[in-house]
């Protein structure tokens, strides 16, 4: 899937939050590495997302078996992984326990919650 322009998003089931919208837009953010903005086809609904290896976070959530079989990915390398970012007047966060995974050819998405692993749901950005 490439990301010079944007990529449309299709979600196995709803993300969090935002039943029932299942198609996107994933748009990359100029002048922001790393950044875009994942926004609902049908309607006006935004989310701001972090591609976790667009720099060193030290974020390396394991993908299960399940979790690559919900977008049909066969391996680690067939998935882009993306965190939600969420700005607060003391700085940015970001969902660590919620990642959102995308299958690079397809697009077939889904945000998962990742279970035995210690990751919290509200981290801070670092340099935010």
């Amino acid at each position: 899937m490439s990301m010079s322009t944007a990529a449309v998003v299709e979600f196995a089931s709803p993300p969090f939050g935002l039943a029932p919208l299942t198609s996107f837009t994933l748009d990359r953010i100029d002048g922001a590495e790393g950044l875009y903005a994942l926004r609902a086809r049908s309607e006006a609904v935004r989310l701001f997302v972090l591609d976790v290896l667009s720099g060193d976070f030290g974020y390396r959530p394991q993908l299960t078996d399940g979790i690559r079989d919900l977008i049909g990915a066969a391996r680690d390398s067939d998935v882009r992984v993306f965190v939600v970012a969420n700005p607060a007047d003391d700085g940015v966060y970001v969902n660590l326990r919620a990642p959102i995974v995308v299958h690079r050819e397809t697009g077939c998405a889904a945000q998962v919650i990742l279970e035995d692993q210690d990751y919290p749901l509200r981290a801070p950005l670092v340099g935010s």
